[in-house]
Formats: C-alpha cells, sequence, structure tokens
C-alpha cells in the first residue's frame, strides 16, 4: 500500500489525525498496488521497473486516476501526463516540445522579467512577509502566458491564472475544496482566444476545439505554473533557512555552478513528485520470484528513490553534488527517459536560476517555518531589502512570529486536509470522472469532455 505523505509531519500533529488520513487515502489505491522502492525492492528494482515499456498505462485501471482527474479538472482526459500512449499523446506530446522549445538566453530573460514585475510590487522600505508559493504565482502565470500566446500578459489573464492554478494545487494538498466556476472562468478565456486564431502555435489536430483549450490549460497553466511555483518556493525556502548557501549566491551572483548544485540537491530532498503512479500493460518481473501482472498499478515514490545511495541524505548539502553527476545517482527531478520525462526539463533550471537570482540580488531571505516536501504552508518566509538598515529587534518579533504561526497552522491545517480530503475522495469516487470516461469509449461513445459537477 501507498504512503504517501499528505500533510505536515511535525511532533506534536496527532498522530492518530495523521495515520487517519493515511488509510483514507491509501484506500483510493485498492489492492493491486506496489509501491518502489520498498524495503523488499530497492531503486535497482525502482529504476527497471519505471522504464519498462509495459509500465506505460497512464490511467486506464487505476483508482487514483479517479481521484487526480478529479482534481486537474476540467480536461483531465488530455492532459498530458493522464494521456494513454498512442496518436493522440504523441501529436500533445510534439506541441509541447514545441510552445516551451526556445532560445535559452531569451526564456531566462523572460522568466527575469516576470518575476521582477512581481517584486516591484513589494515595498523596498521594511520586511516584508510572505508565501513564497504565492508570490511567485502570478510570475510564472504571466511567463507561461508569454510562451504559449508570445505576447506580453495581460492583468485580466495572469489573475484568471493565477486563480486556476492555486485552486488546482489547493485541492491536491487538501487544504481546500476544488472550485469548478473559478476553473471555467479561464476555461472561456482560452476558448475565445483559441477560437480567434490568437495561438500563435500549431495546436494538436487530433483534439477537438474543447479539448485544445483543456490541453493548454492543464499544461500550462495549470501543470506548468504550478510546478514552477513549488519549485521557486523549495528553492528560496531552502536558501532562507540555509544562509551560507545564501550568501555564497550574493557573493558571487554569476557563478552557475554553485546554484546549480543548489537546485540539483533541493530538487533531491524535495522532489515535486511525491508519487508518480503507472498502471502496467503486461507482465513485469520484480524479482526472480515475483511477477506484476498486467492491470497492476505500480507507484513509483520519488522521495524514497531520492533518499537511497546518499550520505547523510536528510542534510540540505549543495556542496555534494561538486563530486556527483545527476546521471549517475538517484535523482530524477524531471522523471525518467524511457518513461516520459517532464518536457520542461530543459526550461525549468533556466526560469528557476533567473528567479532565484532575481530574488537575491533584492533581498535576504528568512524563514523559521518548517519544510517539507508538500509545504502546504506555502512557504512563509521574510524578504528582507538589501539596502535596508539593520533591524535585530524587529526581525527577530517577526522570526518568532512565523515558527509560532507555522506550528498553531500545522495542526489546524491536518485537520482541515483530514476533512476536505475525505470529502473529495468521496466525491471523486462517486462521480468517477476516469472509470466512466474509460467506460463510455469502450462503449464507443467516446465523449468529448467530461460533464463538471461541484464539490456538493
Amino acid at each position: 500500500m501507498v504512503r504517501a505523505r499528505t500533510g505536515t509531519d511535525t511532533w506534536w500533529l496527532p498522530r492518530a489525525v495523521v495515520a487517519l488520513r493515511v488509510r483514507i487515502f491509501e484506500k483510493v489505491n485498492g489492492d493491486r498496488v506496489v509501491t518502489l522502492p520498498s524495503a523488499t525492492h530497492g531503486p535497482e528494482v525502482f529504476e527497471r521497473v519505471y522504464a519498462h515499456p509495459h509500465a506505460n498505462g497512464r490511467s486506464e485501471g487505476a483508482g487514483l486516476s479517479d481521484l487526480f482527474w478529479y482534481w486537474l479538472a476540467p480536461g483531465p482526459e488530455v492532459h498530458q501526463e493522464h494521456l494513454e500512449p498512442g496518436r493522440r499523446y504523441e501529436d500533445v506530446a510534439a506541441t509541447t516540445r514545441r510552445i516551451v522549445a526556445g532560445n535559452s538566453a531569451d526564456l531566462s530573460a523572460a522568466a527575469a522579467r516576470a518575476v521582477a514585475d512581481v517584486l516591484d510590487a513589494l515595498p523596498d522600505d521594511r520586511i516584508n512577509l510572505v508565501r513564497l508559493r504565492d508570490l511567485m504565482m502570478p510570475a510564472w502565470a504571466a511567463f507561461c502566458y508569454e510562451l504559449v500566446f508570445r505576447e506580453p500578459c495581460p492583468p485580466e489573464a495572469r489573475r484568471l491564472i493565477t486563480a486556476h492554478a492555486d485552486d488546482v494545487i489547493t485541492a491536491l494538498k487538501c487544504t481546500g475544496l476544488r472550485h469548478p466556476r473559478r476553473r471555467a472562468r479561464l476555461t472561456a478565456y482560452l476558448h475565445g482566444r483559441v477560437a480567434a486564431g490568437h495561438v500563435p502555435h500549431r495546436l494538436p489536430d487530433t483534439l477537438s476545439l474543447p479539448e485544445q483549450v483543456h490541453y493548454l490549460q492543464g499544461t500550462f497553466f495549470n501543470t506548468a505554473v504550478v510546478q514552477l511555483s513549488e519549485a521557486t518556493a523549495h528553492v528560496l525556502l531552502a536558501l532562507a533557512r540555509h544562509p551560507d548557501a545564501q550568501q555564497r549566491l550574493r557573493t558571487d551572483p554569476d557563478d552557475d555552478r554553485y546554484l546549480t548544485r543548489v537546485l540539483d540537491e533541493t530538487m533531491r530532498m524535495y522532489p515535486l513528485f511525491g508519487i508518480a503512479h503507472r498502471i502496467t500493460t503486461g507482465e513485469i518481473p520484480l524479482d526472480e520470484e515475483t511477477v506484476l501482472p498486467a492491470g497492476s498499478v505500480v507507484c513509483f515514490s520519488y522521495p524514497g528513490y531520492h533518499a537511497t545511495g546518499y550520505e547523510r541524505p536528510d542534510t540540505f548539502d549543495p556542496d555534494r553534488w561538486a563530486d556527483l553527476a545527476a546521471k549517475d545517482v538517484h535523482h530524477i527531478p524531471y522523471g525518467v527517459a524511457a518513461n516520459r520525462p517532464c518536457p520542461a526539463w530543459r526550461l525549468s533550471p533556466l526560469a528557476l536560476r533567473a528567479a532565484v537570482r532575481e530574488v537575491v540580488s533584492r533581498f535576504r531571505l528568512d524563514s523559521t517555518a518548517s519544510h517539507t516536501r508538500s509545504i502546504p504552508h506555502r512557504a512563509p518566509c521574510l524578504l528582507i531589502p538589501r539596502a535596508l538598515p539593520p533591524e535585530p529587534r524587529r526581525l527577530g518579533a517577526l522570526r518568532r512570529f512565523v515558527r509560532l504561526r507555522d506550528g498553531v497552522e500545522d495542526v489546524t491545517r491536518g485537520l482541515r486536509q483530514l476533512v476536505l480530503g475525505t470529502v473529495m475522495v468521496l466525491h471523486a469516487r462517486r462521480q468517477r470522472p476516469a472509470t466512466r470516461y474509460f467506460d463510455e469509449r469502450r462503449a464507443g461513445e467516446c465523449p468529448v469532455r467530461l460533464p463538471e459537477r461541484g464539490n456538493g
């Protein structure tokens, strides 16, 4: 059974609440599930099975799919991560690669502009208490809009994209219910732009117009915005909690090697994916005695894999990468090449480096908040303007406030995640969006889109 982390682990969070929440989410998977790596099958089995050609089912036949489709609506049936292998997936993947391609300098400059625009709105005469994910999300909304439309992002579009992406990730972390009407406002906006021919890229011709809209919404204005926001929050929070690493970046902001080490270590300790599930389309041997039958659900634990093969795996140490190459260790922040790696594997590091440089050049970061892979607290952080005279008393008071609030929120958030997560699991089971879609396809109906319903 999957032991996926669905909340924040703190010593004083009631253990009964945590255990109950985990059991509820485990039940979604059913009985035909294996999680890798495990005590029985280590990282070498993880690698072999993940790259196996029969580990290529995406949605059909997994209980988890109903839940993820529920969270990712509208249009989960054409989301690039959840499309089954075939012509439609190939068309979608090729389109995504074209859209994210570009000159490295231009992409870096676009990311820096988007982040600078957000930072310009912060006061430079006082310490700012922010949630890093919330701060960065509008920047990445504007950046992804520019990728898709090749023009500056208007304020209206940035608001719609940010509200949509925030609603998706809030529901995924079970800190709030999903709001289909909020997401539908972005769908309507994109439909008008696509129908009017305002997208300068050739969209997949195997998709209908509504599906093209949902493809853009899910791939660029959900996954890309959310993942870039989460990644930036992780890197900046790691720097806020490790002033020595932050000081090295400030001392030599053009040292790409050290910044790359910081990114690699952050993605090792806090991978953006917790569990990636695949459905087997044929038999896969685990060992000499055990064979996974077709139709099994395999859950690949990124945190579990990233914790193996390193000295002091729980210690944040960018310098470990001075003598390591990512290809030679257990490090797959963008997936594996043999099984649909993230299409932003080249773009993401460029954008993240530009964003981190922009923030560090303006502010000193400080945080006493906890740092977990899921960062459900959205990464509270103090941004101290570089030119601001030292204010030790005020800074000390703010640091104590951040620590106290973080502890209180851990307890209240855990209870909220338990209640809201249970509600959404039950609602997804009742709606069965993935199951209904594949049942109708097998019956020859091939629906264009699934009807979207509220949380009631």
